[in-house]
């Protein structure tokens, strides 16, 4: 089981992990847990809210296992603590899971292989991915994604082709034209 490998004696060895930022999103994070829940998903770990680590509104990391991609955890942006674990038969199977949906924000690929990286790289749709990481960011590299997760990019470069307007000029220098309509 996958949840082994990042459980310690006592919970999660080293979280990282924040307050949800408003009331809404908290109370969706919530809903989409029951959500989970009632599709049949299964919570290996998490799930509860922990008022006793302040003031914040604190959701555990939470983890499902029994998950498929019709369901709405797989398919719908939580923006919270919450994993779907889908299993997958190979790498093709991997990619068309990933693909279908109406977002693509962002992606990870765990491998040893570099051509296995780059090969899957080129096949997700989404706007970044992570090759033995996740999260790194940078205001120099573009972020955003593909599908519903929008085609604006923050940061970097392409960022602020967002302000910009094209224009497109052709100057001739010979001022002797016999004809502009026709096409040289």
């Amino acid at each position: 089981m996958i949840a082994v490998d990042i459980i310690g004696v006592g919970g999660l060895v080293n979280p990282q992990i924040g307050p949800i930022s408003t009331q809404p999103q908290f109370d969706k994070v919530l809903r989409y847990i029951e959500i989970a829940k009632a599709e049949g998903a299964r919570c290996v770990l998490g799930g509860k809210t922990r008022p006793d680590l302040g003031q914040g509104q604190f959701i555990e990391p939470t983890i499902f296992i029994g998950v498929n991609n019709r369901m709405r955890i797989a398919q719908e942006e939580v923006f919270g603590p919450v994993l779907g674990v889908i299993p997958f038969k190979d790498e093709e199977d991997a990619i068309r899971i990933a693909n279908d949906g109406p977002y693509g924000l962002a992606g990870a690929v765990w491998t040893q292989s570099l051509k296995r990286a780059l090969f899957v790289i080129e096949q997700l749709k989404v706007g970044t991915v992570w090759v033995n990481n996740y999260r790194a960011t940078s205001f120099t590299a573009p972020f955003g994604g593909y599908k519903r997760s929008g085609i604006v990019r923050e940061s970097g470069l392409e960022a602020v082709r967002d302000y910009l307007e094209t224009k497109c000029v052709w100057i001739s220098s010979d001022m002797d034209v016999p004809n502009p309509f026709i096409r040289r």
